[in-house]
């Protein structure tokens, strides 16, 4: 008898502390996949700055092994800078440029490039390390391999998008393509904060909060057709075409939202029609995240949706002031470089604090165990 209760006894501390290892598992995995958040954000930051000091297509080639290295001596420095002289926005828009002034937008491109090769670095070797220390359990093996495709499919968006901007006739690379490029890291970015926050113990109770969850859904389309937006506006430098508040270049509909034709154009070409659906969708998108707020003051104390809640209306509102101050702030280059890098650096705040607050909400809570 006393063997017996021994052996489960045994079985039973066995059994827990082979839970408590994979609860160790799983949160040092998570911890490696927000490492790599962190270093997205940083990403998608650095493209930021790339855009607003126009150094994307001061590289003219793809190189993935030898591009990690910049050019080191002179005669190098030489060879890309004649490079870049054959492009449009070098014979039209920075014929001016010295070696020197290449040698700056060349340094955000290439430090944009390798930061992009970084992150793929570290989740590699990540993977590799956890595969052969036996840390992934069966379930992380397909999301894993899905978000490894996310980052090569982001790494060609990214030369597509910088081939568009080599073409003749071509400035700076097209608003389109730069945008796809922005949503592309964005749901890389959600879809590893999702895979992150599924394996940490802190993040698996729910709250259930009934119909408020189709406005959470409804604020997650609208905040993704506005970042859409956010891509188009960067890609077309419109904030300049009408850099006025509330008005836009002193009327609240302006003139000149049709002249493209076919008229569906006008949605996705026509600089002044983004900017007033840019702003329209700023304002809905805050009207909607005030209403969640309403609705949810009530809901059982959550400490992680108490928070989140709270922080999205603090980000939202701050982000909206943001927006005006970089639309008014859109001529002038200096001023607009940080309030740009400042707005889109918001902008990925709210997208996780959105993600986050998807992910512990429900609409009823589960049934429980009879």
């Amino acid at each position: 008898m006393i063997y017996v209760q021994y052996m489960h006894a045994l079985q039973y501390l066995c059994a827990d502390m082979e839970t408590l290892q994979q609860e160790k598992n799983r949160r040092q995995v998570a911890n490696w996949l927000l490492i790599g958040v962190g270093m997205i954000v940083v990403q998608v930051v650095l493209g930021g700055i790339t855009r607003l000091t126009e150094s994307g297509l001061s590289i003219t080639e793809w190189k993935p092994i030898t591009g990690v290295l910049p050019p080191m001596n002179d005669a190098a420095w030489q060879v890309e800078f004649d490079k870049y002289r054959t492009t449009d926005q070098f014979k039209y828009v920075h014929q001016h440029f010295s070696l020197s002034e290449f040698k700056y937008i060349f340094f955000w491109e290439w430090f944009h490039r390798v930061w992009a090769r970084l992150i793929g670095v570290v989740f590699l070797f990540g993977f590799v390390y956890f595969l052969v220390r036996r840390k992934f359990r069966s379930n992380m093996i397909l999301p894993l391999i899905f978000l490894f495709l996310l980052g090569g499919l982001q790494g060609a968006v990214g030369w597509i998008m910088v081939k568009s901007g080599l073409v003749p006739d071509r400035f700076y690379v097209g608003h389109i393509e730069l945008s796809i490029h922005f949503m592309a890291a964005l749901i890389l970015l959600a879809f590893t904060l999702w895979f992150a926050l599924k394996l940490l113990p802190s993040f698996q109770s729910k709250q259930a909060i009934g119909s408020s969850m189709q406005v959470l859904v409804f604020l997650t389309v609208l905040l993704f057709v506005q970042l859409i937006y956010g891509g188009f506006m960067a890609g077309l430098k419109a904030g300049a075409t009408a850099p006025t508040w509330p008005d836009i270049n002193g009327a609240m509909i302006p003139a000149g939202m049709n002249e493209i034709e076919p008229a569906s154009h006008n949605l996705f070409r026509n600089i002044i029609t983004i900017q007033f659906i840019h702003r329209l969708l700023a304002y809905l998108l805050c009207l909607t995240v005030i209403y969640f707020f309403w609705r949810t003051r009530n809901m059982p104390g959550h400490q992680w949706f108490s928070r989140l809640r709270m922080g999205l209306l603090i980000l939202v509102s701050v982000q909206v002031l943001l927006g005006i101050l970089t639309v008014l702030g859109s001529t002038n280059p200096d001023a607009l470089l940080w309030l740009g890098v400042w707005h889109q650096f918001t902008a990925m705040l709210i997208v996780m604090a959105v993600v986050t607050l998807l992910f512990i909400s429900r609409r009823k809570s589960p049934v429980p165990a009879v």
